[in-house]
């Protein structure tokens, strides 16, 4: 963790989280190594996903917030919720990880390095360059999805529904995401690449567990992701004029 010894920004980690209670305090425990702040939003889960947030100690250099939703909202409203946390209490950007223990948390450490390096507004994390065990259905899915989005946003993002990111505070404020679902994470980045922020790719790892279980609906889901995209052709003008 050398990155951080030399990281004088102030960064959380937001994980949004929905009957997690597998992976959770793993994931929670292994971000706590970074010493930055932790937010976690908790989807109204129905399992014991908060219970086990609230039980881990509190840590004395850095926090961890949880912030609960009543009711399931959806993904994209979680990180919406976080990202008013993060704004609110003035953090230069958050890097987002999912709570289901499919990404290396050890690769915070390359996000943290790709920032001090390139200083971009948004790091994407692709899977892409490395796709073993990944599931054929979703392999193609992530290709047709990140290929249209990228033609839609002017802009190469190599996998737009991965949910391993880093966003700064400038756009968390500037661009408002309207999607409450898992499209809100391709809505963000079409919205930020049309207002002429700064994307690049790095790439992770994906781990996937044997009892994975996707919350995305291929059919629900590739219906709103269609949906997302003739919306984001028909403001296109009002971006680029902001751009100009």
């Amino acid at each position: 963790l050398k990155t951080m010894n030399n990281l004088n920004r102030k960064i959380a980690i937001l994980i949004p989280a929905y009957n997690e209670e597998k992976y959770i305090k793993d994931v929670v425990s292994s971000c706590s190594k970074y010493k930055l702040d932790i937010i976690v939003v908790d989807d109204g889960s129905t399992d014991n996903t908060p219970e086990i947030i609230k039980s881990i100690p509190n840590p004395e250099k850095f926090s961890i917030t949880l912030l609960e939703h009543s009711f399931n909202r959806g993904k994209g409203q979680s990180l919406k919720t976080g990202f008013d946390c993060a704004v609110a209490n003035n953090y230069e950007g958050v890097i987002t990880i999912d709570a289901d223990g499919q990404h290396k948390v050890s690769e915070i450490s390359n996000f943290l390095q790709t920032l001090e390096k390139n200083n971009p507004d948004i790091i994407v994390g692709s899977r892409f360059k490395n796709i073993k065990g990944m599931p054929f259905i979703r392999l193609a899915t992530n290709y047709f999805t990140s290929w249209i989005i990228s033609l839609v946003a002017g802009n190469k993002i190599e996998d737009v529904q991965s949910g391993f990111r880093y966003i700064n505070s400038k756009v968390l404020k500037n661009i408002e995401v309207k999607t409450k679902n898992f499209d809100a994470e391709p809505e963000l980045l079409i919205k930020a690449s049309w207002s002429g922020y700064k994307i690049i790719n790095t790439p992770i790892s994906t781990i996937y567990h044997k009892d994975f279980t996707s919350y995305v609906n291929p059919i629900k889901d590739t219906v709103k992701f269609i949906k997302l995209v003739f919306n984001c052709l028909l403001i296109k003008k009002k971006y680029r004029s902001k751009k100009k």
